[in-house]
């Protein structure tokens, strides 16, 4: 097991928890900072890369996002917006002597690479690596409503007059969200599934309520205009993209990313939802440790 060093950064007059594994080394390899998804979720489920810290000697900073896990903070929908998150991630790169390193990105993660690329033209970025995220909250939308038609009638009923009416409330509408999310987002390994990705966390709701929405179909928050199809081809940084065989990220939206984005490359993982590098943990580690080779 790699060392585990915990600590807090100041921000905005907050706290953002980290925790890193490993330790930085004088071998030429860039740390891999981790951004969850949500927003609102946690870094738990990167824990299961703890063992990439030792197999590839590596350190590794994974971090709560402001408003969720050890971050948590509510009471504030004025902070839950894109700028927020991406200064949080120049601080703690500042804060913790990051000059360069290799990031991934999970779903909302994901997003923030977008972003943070297109937007700020970060300095000492080795790689991406894009796991389940997505360019365009209207592409997100389109897919998650065409997904929804596959569904049971009555499911798809439940939703649609949840959209219509804006009433996100009822046991047939949760009944159809957990079906969908079933389908398309929690983790595959079921009762198997790592001690990480089952503890007990403290999750931003208000923050992904505020940053995107009721659910993953409906973007109404700050993100909802998050557009950045037609900007792809302005990421210059060396961009791996990973993707489940049903994941929230369908394979259209990852093929959108991976056609524009020059010289990326795309997995698209067989029994793979939406955490493939859980999913298919043992798989998912070579491919990135071999990445993050290739590109130090």
């Amino acid at each position: 097991m790699p060392k585990i060093t915990e600590g807090y950064m100041p921000f905005m007059g907050y706290n953002t928890y980290y925790r890193i594994a490993g330790e930085r080394k004088n071998n030429d390899k860039a740390p891999l900072i981790c951004l969850h998804g949500g927003p609102g979720s946690t870094h738990n489920y990167f824990e299961v890369l703890d063992n990439v810290a030792d197999e590839d000697d590596r350190m590794i900073v994974m971090y709560d996002q402001i408003g969720c896990g050890n971050s948590y903070l509510d009471g504030h929908p004025e902070l839950w917006n894109k700028e927020v998150w991406l200064d949080e991630l120049e601080a703690l790169r500042e804060h913790l002597s990051l000059d360069t390193c290799h990031i991934i990105g999970q779903s909302w993660g994901g997003m923030q690479q977008i972003a943070y690329a297109v937007d700020r033209h970060p300095e000492g970025i080795k790689s991406f690596v894009i796991s389940s995220g997505h360019p365009s909250s209207s592409l997100w939308e389109r897919e998650g409503l065409r997904r929804i038609k596959m569904m049971p009638e009555n499911m798809q009923d439940a939703i649609q007059k949840a959209l219509s009416t804006g009433d996100f409330s009822g046991e047939e509408y949760d009944a159809a969200v957990k079906e969908y999310m079933d389908r398309y987002c929690n983790y595959w390994l079921g009762d198997d599934v790592p001690e990480c990705c089952k503890r007990p966390k403290k999750t931003g709701s208000e923050a992904y309520l505020y940053g995107w929405g009721p659910n993953e179909f409906a973007p109404t928050g700050t993100l909802r205009d998050f557009e950045y199809i037609d900007r792809l081809h302005e990421i210059k940084i060396p961009t791996l993209i990973c993707s489940g065989i049903s994941d929230l990220c369908s394979p259209l939206v990852a093929k959108t990313m991976a056609d524009r984005i020059p010289g990326s490359k795309w997995i698209l993982w067989e029994r793979a939802r939406h955490t493939c590098f859980v999913d298919r943990h043992d798989d998912y580690c070579k491919e990135l440790i071999s990445w993050m080779n290739a590109h130090d």
